[in-house]
């Protein structure tokens, strides 16, 4: 079990830390297509810092796939819903290789306020 002091560090280098933990880059017995054993621990995720003027602009996109489902969130609206927590995760997701492990990997990350 690896954790991670998110602590006045900036969102993208916890992130990355987080996905190579996750991908088990870390460890001697490395392989692409394994599932590293242990988890990733993340801790107060509510101190992570953001640079700019990131709170106001940057945007989390999803697209239901109908004519108009487009729909936009902004990193304040997305952390007044549901907390820096799932800012941190979707990050890590985004670090993570698209493929059938990474719903596994993902599951192995866990977040504390």
């Amino acid at each position: 079990m690896i954790t991670i002091d998110a602590k006045n560090k900036m969102l993208g280098r916890v992130a990355s830390a987080a996905a190579k933990a996750l991908l088990g880059k870390h460890s001697a017995d490395f392989a692409k297509n394994v599932v590293a054993t242990g988890g990733v621990t993340i801790t107060n995720a509510s101190h992570i810092k953001i640079s700019g003027t990131k709170k106001q602009d940057k945007e989390y996109l999803r697209y239901s796939g109908y004519p108009g489902g487009q729909k936009i969130e902004t990193y304040a609206m997305l952390t007044a819903r549901k907390g820096e927590t799932e800012v941190i995760r979707k990050a890590v997701l985004g670090m993570l290789p698209k493929n059938r492990l990474q719903a596994e990997r993902i599951k192995m990350l866990t977040i504390e306020k």
